[in-house]
């Protein structure tokens, strides 16, 4: 049978306090994020329920699938009708552009659920003790035979089209569709959602929805010192007999920063970005590289969030320099200086470091 996605883009954010459907969530909005979700799941088209906000984004959206857009209604359930009756498939699956962390596999199990039963309906069992409070009353629910209802909602479009021509008064009240569909006599058949695929409905929604996607990753880098080159590290020059030998400026520090930004994204480190056989990157001012590294990064759809790193070295002492290095992360990662923490140990005289051979730098940076 073929599926098409109905995707419902015509909410008002009214509880959000801005557009969480428009706004990028780690680089790309929930209406794409779903969409994506959708096709990888195995819908074969896409009907776009939109406002006139989210019209011209759905528009250019591009999409490796049909897609076909419908004005929205008032209420959820305008929109639903509208866009069954655009919808070309045997299956279709209603989903809500806000639930933009649903799992490609959800959607192939609410699919093969319809194909199978004649509907499949993504659900999450309550493990949360629920009491019912009305008049100062307290009143315990059974808990084991309760349900959250999530997205998509999964039928065959016979039925749920027929679902939708119910205009008696229960079906008014309706606040989803497997609702309606269950008021026009057919039994629902639930599939297991998820925790992750929740809805974005408030700021704490948000936010709980760009950790999720957050991703990590670590540097390290150790340089020769020797006489006769500037020693500089996280872009401030610092007053020493010894500097650091590099086919760069050699800042270890900014070096750990730029591997552990580059492995968040999943790209290559320094060495394939700024090789040092490059005459282009000779004494190369390692905070220029590093706003070419946050460049790369935001081609991915990232942005730096976090930095924690720490220089290893016996001398000199690097404790007074360290704001003055943090604030040269903060301006070019383009994030606050109480997201960078940077700190400077010794190793007590043991190892290269200790000896005064060289100095290290380990890194840990996320990005979303």
């Amino acid at each position: 049978m073929s599926a098409t996605g109905i995707l419902l883009c015509a909410g008002g954010s009214t509880r959000m306090g801005f557009d969480k459907l428009m706004t990028p969530v780690s680089g790309k909005c929930a209406i794409a994020r779903s969409a994506e979700a959708l096709i990888a799941g195995g819908v074969t088209e896409i009907v776009f329920a939109v406002s006139e906000r989210t019209r011209a984004f759905c528009e250019a959206l591009p999409l490796s699938v049909p897609k076909t857009l419908v004005q929205g209604g008032a209420e959820r359930r305008d929109s639903v009708r509208n866009a069954i009756a655009a919808a070309t498939g045997d299956i279709l699956v209603i989903h809500d552009a806000a639930r933009c962390l649903v799992s490609p596999a959800i959607v192939r199990s609410s699919i093969a659920s319809a194909e199978q039963y004649g509907n499949g309906v993504v659900a999450l069992s309550v493990t949360d003790t629920v009491f019912l409070s009305e008049d100062g009353k307290l009143t315990r629910l059974p808990r084991e035979k309760l349900l959250r209802m999530q997205t998509p909602q999964t039928f065959r479009k016979a039925e749920i089209a027929e679902a939708y021509r119910n205009t008696a008064p229960e079906a008014a009240e309706a606040t989803d569709d497997c609702t309606l569909y269950a008021l026009a006599g057919y039994v629902p058949h639930f599939v297991a959602g998820s925790e992750d695929n929740f809805k974005l409905t408030t700021p704490a929604d948000f936010a709980r929805a760009e950790r999720y996607f957050t991703r990590y990753g670590t540097g390290f880098d150790t340089h020769r010192l020797v006489e006769g080159r500037k020693l500089i590290l996280g872009g401030v020059d610092i007053p020493y007999e010894k500097g650091l030998l590099g086919h760069s400026d050699a800042d270890v520090l900014t070096h750990a920063v730029m591997d552990a930004l580059l492995g968040a994204a999943g790209l290559p480190d320094i060495g394939h970005l700024f090789p040092d056989t490059d005459p282009a990157f000779k004494d190369a001012d390692s905070m220029v590289l590093l706003g070419k590294v946050v460049a790369a990064v935001a081609e991915k759809g990232l942005r730096p969030a976090t930095v924690s790193a720490e220089i290893i070295a016996q001398r000199p002492k690097l404790a007074p320099h360290l704001p003055g290095m943090k604030r040269r992360f903060a301006e070019v990662l383009g994030i606050p200086e109480e997201d960078i923490a940077l700190a400077a140990t010794t190793t007590e005289g043991m190892n290269d470091e200790g000896r005064g051979l060289c100095i290290s730098a380990q890194a840990v940076a996320s990005a979303r």
